[in-house]
């Protein structure tokens, strides 16, 4: 979209210059944060085997009605043993989801519903041990119900799960159809505290881990034994330190360590001098902060087009009287309403509907985007309407 002569951005340019390409900031957090975890090596390689745990289990029709079943009995074995509240829409019966490179918050929902269903999981993978149609089958389930049963695998599954789960409301928040930028600072600083936060709860992190593998009879190391890398010759160790120690600082506090920075580096990076700039429109306390000399500039700077040199000395006049006190320069940090309107264009205009007339395509846009609006139209209306409009003839073969 942002090629220099045939993408979008130049079209639009083209037709009008004075527009700003913005990049969709919930969607470019989500998959710099991600990339941030798989600085970690383990996190990587956890990555990869949840990938083909997930593909495997889904890999057929029947394993996925299968994994369903079996997670519908324990969920009513549980109502019944007064573990689960029931209630409208709780308890809703899904099934483990592939996380993929361009699909906002997939990562975070691969893992959370592997958590919900992994007693669920291994059951299906013991059954397919047991009886799978040929040995390959039999093979590769014996290697995934081995992996997803070791404490290294369930130490990352539920360390992610945490420090996923706090930067997605950061990226759901950005998702709305438009966000002011100094809320969108103060959501960044909010999350930058819940990871810090995070990262001084060790020990209720750990405890949180020991229960979930008792529960699940995983076996855990002792934490205190000596960490032994590769394959466990005396002549591979480089570091003479405990297990304990290699998971809270080599896994835990650099997972989260390579979120901060990467929070840190893309809101300085992108936006920080247009922030300071916007400060000035803080409404807050009676605008406090209301300086006339960063409202010039950032109308200058950034809104050159919009305003000639006599309006901006113009502008300068009126502010210093006060009569131009509510401004809407807004930048919407969030475009995830554009960027779900262009996926849309790819369930609309199909190899089979290859010869759409833009207006044509427009209208059916129309409808997708103002859904909201088209939702509360009654069709049955639209139909008398249409058939008041002229009297047709019908003919019969």
């Amino acid at each position: 979209m942002r090629g220099e002569w045939n993408g979008l951005q130049a079209l639009f340019l083209k037709d009008c210059p004075y527009a700003y390409y913005i990049h969709c900031f919930a969607h470019r957090l989500q998959l710099a944060l991600v990339a941030a975890s798989k600085e970690v090596h383990d996190v990587w390689l956890f990555f990869s085997k949840l990938s083909s745990i997930v593909n495997f289990v889904g890999a057929s029709a029947k394993r996925c009605s299968e994994l369903k079943s079996i997670r519908e009995d324990e969920i009513v074995d549980m109502i019944s043993s007064r573990e689960l509240e029931t209630g409208k829409g709780a308890n809703q019966i899904h099934t483990l989801q592939r996380h993929g490179p361009t699909r906002w918050s997939s990562h975070f929902t691969s893992v959370s519903r592997l958590i919900d269903m992994f007693c669920s999981t291994c059951t299906i993978l013991e059954k397919l041990m047991d009886n799978g149609l040929n040995s390959n089958i039999r093979g590769e389930a014996k290697g995934a119900y081995k992996e997803i049963k070791t404490f290294e695998f369930v130490f990352i599954l539920l360390l992610l799960y945490k420090v996923l789960g706090v930067s997605d409301m950061l990226c759901q928040a950005l998702q709305m159809k438009s966000q002011d930028i100094l809320n969108a600072l103060n959501l960044v600083s909010s999350t930058k505290l819940l990871l810090q936060e995070l990262q001084d709860g060790w020990n209720d992190f750990f405890r949180s881990v020991t229960s979930f593998c008792r529960k699940h009879d995983i076996h855990m190391p002792n934490m205190s034994d000596h960490y032994m890398e590769g394959t466990r010759r005396s002549c591979q160790q480089k570091n003479n330190i405990t297990i304990e120690h290699y998971y809270h600082f080599n896994i835990f506090n650099a997972v989260i360590d390579f979120q901060l920075v990467e929070l840190d580096s893309r809101f300085k990076e992108e936006t920080m001098e247009l922030l300071v700039l916007s400060e000035a429109l803080n409404p807050m306390n009676r605008f406090k902060s209301f300086k006339i000399d960063s409202i010039c500039t950032l109308a200058e700077k950034f809104y050159s087009k919009d305003f000639v040199e006599d309006e901006l000395n113009a502008l300068k006049r009126q502010l210093e009287h006060y009569k131009l006190i509510h401004l809407v320069l807004t930048l919407p940090v969030s475009t995830a309403t554009t960027e779900r309107a262009f996926s849309t264009m790819k369930l609309i205009k199909t190899s089979l509907r290859n010869k759409m007339e833009n207006e044509f395509l427009t209208n059916f846009m129309v409808v997708y985007i103002e859904r909201e609006i088209a939702g509360a139209i009654d069709p049955d209306f639209i139909i008398d309407k249409f058939d008041l409009l002229k009297n047709r003839r019908i003919q019969f073969n």
